[in-house]
């Protein structure tokens, strides 16, 4: 796992680290070719969320997300985006390529992989797929399990460090 995928990691939510890390080492693990994965996105602050909707809207360029601050599962660490870094040195989001020539795209590997440990992949939304874009589909808290909307947690409680308190 690269140095940049580890810092991201670690800025995620608190509960998933761990999880994200071993969902990485099975992708890596999986893809026996030149790709491995490197996480580009994970944490982002309701200000970065804010300067991202703007794109296509306020600013020039095309629309890249449909979520205002608050309404991204990334503004919680519960959401990471993904390439494919061949070789180590160029990025990659070809979703059909197979550098480990097994006959099945890696980036569908990693997609089965990330679904196994019980997250969503917007490449399966119905409206503004977001190939990139894995987030964690339930959390356990001390209420139960409760499925991860934005709506649920921006009204959780948060710690000093601004993760909800699950």
């Amino acid at each position: 796992m690269d140095r940049i995928t580890l810092q991201r990691i670690e800025k995620l939510h608190p509960l998933v680290r761990e999880e994200v890390k071993e969902i990485v080492k099975e992708c890596n693990e999986a893809l026996t070719g030149k790709a491995k994965v490197r996480i580009t996105q994970g944490l982002r602050s309701f200000e970065e969320q804010e300067k991202l909707y703007a794109i296509g809207r306020i600013t020039n360029g095309k629309k890249v997300t449909n979520a205002k601050a608050g309404q991204s599962i990334h503004n919680y660490g519960l959401a990471v985006d993904i390439c494919l870094m061949i070789n180590g040195k160029i990025a990659s989001w070809d979703t059909v390529k197979d550098w480990d020539n097994d006959r099945v795209a890696d980036w569908y590997e990693c997609v089965k992989i990330f679904a196994r440990h019980g997250w969503d992949w917007g490449g399966n939304w119905k409206t503004f797929k977001d190939l990139p874009h894995f987030e964690k589909k339930n959390i356990l808290t001390k209420k139960g399990l409760i499925k991860t909307s934005w709506r649920t947690l921006l009204k959780m409680e948060r710690d000093k460090d601004g993760y909800v308190i699950v």
